[in-house]
């Protein structure tokens, strides 16, 4: 296929709200396996448990540690007008690249409060691409202070309420830094790893943090004129030496 002659129109489908599920399933093992046989092309569906028969000893299973950040703030401006701080990049000295809302009422020197104040913030720059440079003040641990007031950043499809935020964060989440889940693995239990690992196979882990431009969309007519962005990815070399061995 020639990606030069690709537009943006190639890419619609239809997609009814109703079949998006807005809340997970008690049962994280529960969901959907869809199963495609690559040497006959014939597809199967299962539920995601059963990803175990797929697994042979010997396999190696490279699952992503990373842990969504809390990132989604919530806050009002000394007037009292209420805005969303959306945290991005981290460059330092509790300087953030952020998203803010509404844009043109958080413009450089704007303050914003969060809370009962525990957490304020200075808009310092505008970026490109409608971003913010935003400095935060606070005293105490800045994880800590996001555990207890920031909201999970959830894709734009999803309009219920997350009542536990640990939903949406893999079981084996460690690593803070995504700006959304590695949604793949949410579906995985302690008890299907530890069936898989009986079964033989390696697991091991690479730390991707994913971005919010996985849920931006496609502006450009032309698919060649798309942006892609950047994602922080790291493997260790014990990883790697699994990895290559397998």
């Amino acid at each position: 296929m020639d990606m030069t002659t690709l537009k943006k129109k190639d890419f619609y489908f239809d997609l009814p709200k109703e079949l998006i599920a807005q809340d997970p399933l008690e049962d994280r093992a529960s969901s959907r396996l869809l199963v495609l046989d690559k040497d006959t092309g014939a597809v199967s569906h299962h539920v995601f448990r059963e990803v175990a028969d797929y697994l042979r000893p010997g396999d190696c299973l490279v699952l992503n540690d990373s842990r969504v950040l809390p990132a989604r703030l919530i806050g009002h401006r000394p007037t009292g007008g209420v805005c969303e701080v959306l945290l991005l990049v981290d460059k330092g000295d509790n300087l953030w690249e952020c998203l803010v809302r509404p844009g043109r009422k958080l413009k450089p020197g704007a303050q914003v409060i969060f809370g009962d104040g525990q957490l304020t913030a200075t808009v310092e720059a505008e970026l490109d691409d409608g971003k913010r440079a935003v400095r935060f003040h606070y005293c105490g641990i800045f994880l800590e202070i996001l555990e207890q007031l920031g909201k999970m950043p959830l894709p734009p499809y999803i309009k219920a309420e997350l009542e536990d935020q640990e939903r949406y964060q893999t079981v084996y989440s460690k690593v803070v830094g995504s700006a959304a889940a590695p949604t793949a693995g949410l579906h995985f239990t302690p008890e299907l790893l530890e069936q898989v690992q009986n079964l033989g196979v390696k697991v091991c882990c690479v730390t991707l943090h994913v971005g919010l431009g996985t849920f931006r969309p496609v502006k450009a007519e032309e698919i060649t004129d798309h942006e892609m962005h950047s994602e922080f990815c790291q493997i260790s070399g014990e990883t790697a030496a699994i990895i290559n061995e397998t």
